[in-house]
Parts: structure tokens; sequence; C-alpha cells
């Protein structure tokens, strides 16, 4: 069993990965509200009280998984009525595609932030918990956003492709995704943990994450 990563890393990783999340969740609730959805407000979740977007397995999942490599999790499901919305296709597109642009949109100023130090005061460095909060900040938010961007299970990808299908295909897929799908989904993500010669999440997610670390925080130092 892996050991934890240093005191002010576990810090980092717990403050990155409480603002990843909530702020992902509070979007799509926030996009579905401004689209004449009243079903997030009826129960609670426009809100920037970010501990109401939580769901504990995915929460859990992805601590573990960020102690261990790139983070993957979930918080707790936005409920959406597309049919209440001005324009139910394509509004409820935005809507979910909302919560993966808010993680990337967090990889972008954390990568602001990680160049103005090195260009301003890379001795800042010498501070981890500092140096940790801006890499993770990178890392796990875009580790989230491409995660969340899988087209299987519960995940964003799925209503995200499922938008461009036509009806009778989409209703199909999506019947599908949330039954015999979550078991898929769940099966990989366990047998990645397990098995990382079999580990098809990092293969996914590792290239697109390591490459757009570089574009917007430049090499590691």
């Amino acid at each position: 069993m892996p050991s934890l990563p240093p005191l002010p890393d576990v810090a980092a990783i717990i403050i990155v990965v409480f603002l990843a999340i909530g702020l992902h969740e509070f979007a799509h609730a926030k996009f579905a509200d401004m689209a004449g959805d009243p079903t997030p407000r009826y129960y609670g979740r426009v809100t920037l009280n970010l501990t109401k977007h939580f769901e504990l397995l995915g929460t859990l999942m992805m601590l573990f998984t960020a102690f261990t490599g790139f983070g993957i999790g979930w918080g707790r499901p936005v409920p959406m009525d597309p049919s209440k919305m001005k324009n139910p296709r394509w509004d409820h597109f935005m809507a979910v595609i909302a919560g993966p642009f808010a993680n990337f949109m967090q990889a972008g100023v954390y990568g602001i932030l990680y160049r103005l130090v090195v260009l301003f005061g890379p001795q800042l460095f010498e501070f981890r918990f500092l140096h940790a909060f801006l890499v993770y900040g990178v890392t796990l938010n875009l580790a989230l956003c491409f995660f969340n961007l899988i087209p299987l299970g519960p995940l964003d990808g799925m209503w995200i492709l499922g938008t461009f299908m036509r009806d009778k295909t989409r209703q199909a897929w999506t019947r599908f995704n949330l039954t015999s799908g979550q078991f898929v989904f769940l099966a990989i993500v366990l047998i990645s943990q397990a098995n990382p010669k079999l580990d098809l999440l990092s293969q996914f997610i590792g290239p697109p994450v390591m490459t757009l670390f570089r574009f917007m925080a430049g090499p590691p130092m």
C-alpha cells in the first residue's frame, strides 16, 4: 500500500479537491438555473456553499487517486430537468459541459499563478505547500476535467455525446449508461486502480494533462 505524501502535499490536495469538485458541481447547477430549470435551486444546489456538492464515495476516490497518481472522482450529481429549460437540448448541453469547463478554468488560474511565482519569486517554492498547491491545482483540475469527459456511465461525457444523437438513439444511449454502463465504468475504474498495466484511465487522462500542464504552467520545477 502506497504511503501518504508529506503533510503539506496532503493539505494542498484536500484544498484543491474541495474547490475542484465543489465548483464543478456549482457550475452545473448555476447554468441549469440560468437556463430556466428550477430543479437545482429547489434542491439547494445553486450555492457557493461547496459542502452541498459532495458525495462521499466520489470524494474519497478523488483523494485516494490524487495521493497515488492522477485524481479521479466525482461530486454529488446536480438534479436537472432539461424539459424545463428554454432550449432543452442545448441548454442542457451547456449546463453539463459547464462542470468540466469550470475545472479547466481553475487549472488555468493555478497555472497563471505558478508562472507568476516562477517569474517573480521562485524562492517562494521553498515553501512546499505553495508548490504542491499550485502543481496539484493544475493537475487535479485537468484530471477531473478529462475524467468527466469520458462518455460512459454517469459521467458528464455521456450526456455531452448524447446531445449529438438522434432522439431514439440518445434515449437508448442514456438507458444503457444509467444501467449496465455504470458497471462497465466501475469495472474500468477498479481495474485501472488494481493493475497499472491495465490502467486505461491514466492512458486516457495522462497525456492531455501533462501536455496542458506544460502549456498552462510551463516545465515543472
